[in-house]
């Protein structure tokens, strides 16, 4: 592999134009448009890419006859070649590629091409000279030219609000198809990478931001595929999913952020999006309290009709209690380790207490002043509620918790990071 980012004759950095660049297509079922767009993909990046490049072809379990095109482009042209995998699920195609790949940069875009192909080479500069480590296209800036359905443009931009509501993602488009990583970046992110599917690019992008690398984004133009079979149900459910994962992983420190920082040589940095002090603690409740109240809101409408509105009132605040405590101990302010343990939890039992009270007396007063009101209203009265108890649960808790920083050593932090990449392994 080529060393990257040498220097010009005159000592300024440049982009060598011997630094390799993988780019892999995956696919699956896309017999009708794969030999085309290869082909022009092929004759683009011969015409206008500065780099060495290759032209991986992933077929992730195909029933077509997309495999056999697949071997069938990459004989004729020098430039391709094709892999093929048993099991369906773009991410694991990306992954079991990438981990594999000895280019200097991996990227990947999607077989229909809807991003303009003269974005490709801005895409990769950023990573070749070494300015930043992963880079996206984004169709979610002013700078970008999209067309494209007015559906999938509300959605994609609920999903991006989602993350930065509740994650606190700094970036601006988690799902555009046409992305790129220093493959020395790739090699600490993607054992961590749980998602095989379509859920794959957010978790990635969070697990580097979260590590303190630097994401390009790249405006890019975009003519969406109105063929494309994409399920945006079912696509969004396991999106949702993969968020609630990502919550509960980086507050519980079961992804070890912490210790990734420390290899990727980023511990000395502030986490991206996540200040310090008392603002930065505001910020991290807050987060936690987003998805605590949207836990709220979904187990509080799934128990409402067996339990009746108070006994369900009551299993979902003690359920979402217990999390919304842990979660603000490990993610808010950073306090791990059984100290205090059931110190930090009686304080979140106290403010438990002040909620119930507060709500279910919110309730009782509907229910006597208003009787034959609707089930929403009942909900928006119990998520004012929950807002005005909110401010004494952060007090609560940063009085218990505030003073104690998260300790741990460097030993620790590396059998953290090893441990966890041995049980994530790199998956086929």
């Amino acid at each position: 592999m080529t060393a990257l980012a040498p220097l010009h004759p005159s000592g300024r950095p440049g982009l060598p134009k011997t630094a390799s660049v993988e780019i892999v297509v995956p696919v699956y079922n896309e017999e009708r448009d794969l030999v085309s767009s290869v082909r022009r993909l092929d004759t683009a990046l011969a015409d206008a890419f500065p780099w060495t490049y290759t032209i991986t072809i992933a077929d992730n379990a195909s029933t077509d006859e997309t495999w056999d095109l697949a071997r069938r482009v990459a004989a004729e042209l020098p430039r391709v070649r094709a892999v093929h995998l048993d099991q369906k699920g773009r991410g694991r195609a990306l992954k079991q590629v990438w981990l594999a790949s000895d280019a200097d940069v991996v990227a990947y875009m999607d077989v229909d091409l809807s991003t303009d192909l003269a974005a490709l080479a801005p895409l990769v500069a950023p990573l070749i000279s070494g300015h930043s480590d992963v880079a996206i296209g984004t169709r979610l800036t002013r700078a970008s030219r999209v067309r494209r359905g007015a559906l999938r443009e509300f959605t994609s931009r609920s999903y991006n609000l989602i993350l930065r509501s509740t994650l606190g993602a700094r970036f601006s488009d988690a799902q555009c198809g046409f992305k790129a990583v220093r493959t020395s970046v790739a090699r600490k992110l993607l054992p961590l990478v749980e998602d095989t599917n379509w859920f794959f690019d957010t978790e990635l992008l969070m697990l580097a931001q979260r590590s303190g690398l630097r994401i390009a984004e790249v405006p890019v133009d975009w003519v969406d595929d109105p063929d494309s079979t994409v399920d945006i149900v079912a696509t969004a459910r396991e999106d949702l999913r993969g968020v609630w994962r990502l919550t509960r992983g980086f507050a519980s420190g079961r992804i070890p952020v912490r210790a990734l920082r420390a290899e990727l040589g980023r511990d000395a940095h502030e986490e991206p999006g996540v200040p310090a002090g008392l603002f930065g603690q505001l910020v991290r409740f807050g987060v936690v309290g987003v998805a605590s109240t949207l836990a709220y809101f979904v187990l509080y409408l799934l128990l409402r009709g067996p339990l009746g509105a108070q006994a369900a009132n009551l299993m979902t605040l003690v359920a979402t209690a217990i999390a919304n405590t842990a979660a603000n101990r490990a993610f808010t302010f950073k306090v791990s380790g059984r100290e205090r343990l059931w110190r930090d939890h009686l304080g979140g039992l106290a403010a438990f207490l002040v909620a119930l009270g507060l709500t279910s007396g919110s309730l009782w007063a509907l229910h006597t002043w208003a009787p034959a009101t609707g089930r929403w209203v009942e909900v928006v009265v119990l998520v004012v509620a929950n807002a005005a108890a909110t401010l004494l649960r952060f007090l609560t808790l940063r009085g218990l918790m505030g003073r104690r920083a998260r300790t741990g050593t460097g030993e620790e932090a590396a059998a953290e990071v090893a441990s966890s990449t041995s049980a994530a392994g790199p998956r086929p």
